[in-house]
């Protein structure tokens, strides 16, 4: 029987070094989509309810488009009670239904909604909010899923839209509103669901490319195995040149 043929030394080393180079780079560049798509994905469901409290002037602008990773951020705001209060319909709290008392507060140029509580039944007693107000509350965005609302002549509205609620007030609103940590007198403090979920689709292509870089390193080190048990076979065992 033929001895297997065997590769010189240096070219042995040298394939299997190679193969290690290769198999390592691509195994770390796809850690580091891997650990990239789940930054994103931490990044959009992480839980900010318990920070301390910042203004939030530091958070957002009153021209800015909401800030994301900022969701359920605790803020800081004092201003003025506008009139322009409504309530926000199918609220829960401890499974009990009910609706949010929403007033604006102006602050500068522009003003935030704040959810000042909850009640069973809307109150005109219960809505109305003058003077002026520190309010501490959770950073949350807009709502919009196009609810369409039965009256549009009353004070209940289907969701919290600023398109909407801007229409109740004469000044710009900011493209978020607050649920007030201390309820308004009355009114119980409003259940809260801060932490967002992340989508399916979150930091999706980081992931897509992990897989890729896994693939190119077992795909390097199929082809070094190949190239191996060619180099050591048997010569009667190699195709004939012709």
């Amino acid at each position: 029987m033929t001895a297997p043929r065997r590769p010189g030394l240096l070219t042995d080393l040298g394939a299997a070094a190679l193969a290690l180079v290769l198999v390592g780079i691509a195994g770390f560049l796809g850690k580091w989509q891997y650990d990239a798509w789940q930054a994103h994905r931490d990044a959009e469901a992480r839980d900010l309810t318990g920070v301390t409290p910042v203004p939030m002037t530091d958070v957002m602008g009153s021209d800015d488009p909401f800030p994301a990773p900022d969701l359920g951020r605790p803020v800081e705001v004092s201003g003025e009670w506008l009139e322009g209060g409504f309530w926000v319909a199918d609220r829960t709290l401890q499974g009990e239904p009910g609706y949010w008392a929403v007033a604006p507060l102006r602050t500068g140029d522009a003003a935030v909604l704040v959810v000042r509580g909850w009640a069973p039944d809307p109150d005109a007693a219960l809505l109305a909010a003058t003077g002026e107000a520190d309010v501490t509350g959770w950073l949350q965005a807009p709502e919009g899923s196009m609810v369409t609302d039965d009256d549009a002549s009353d004070d209940v509205f289907p969701e919290i839209r600023v398109a909407d609620a801007v229409q109740r007030v004469d000044v710009d609103l900011y493209s978020a509103y607050l649920v007030s940590q201390e309820p308004a007198e009355g009114l119980h403090a409003a259940e809260l669901e801060a932490l967002p979920e992340p989508s399916r689709f979150t930091g999706i292509r980081n992931l897509l490319y992990a897989f890729e870089w896994w693939v190119f390193g077992a795909f390097a080190a199929f082809i070094w195995w190949r190239w191996r048990r060619d180099a050591t076979a048997p010569e009667g065992a190699l195709p004939s040149a012709g």
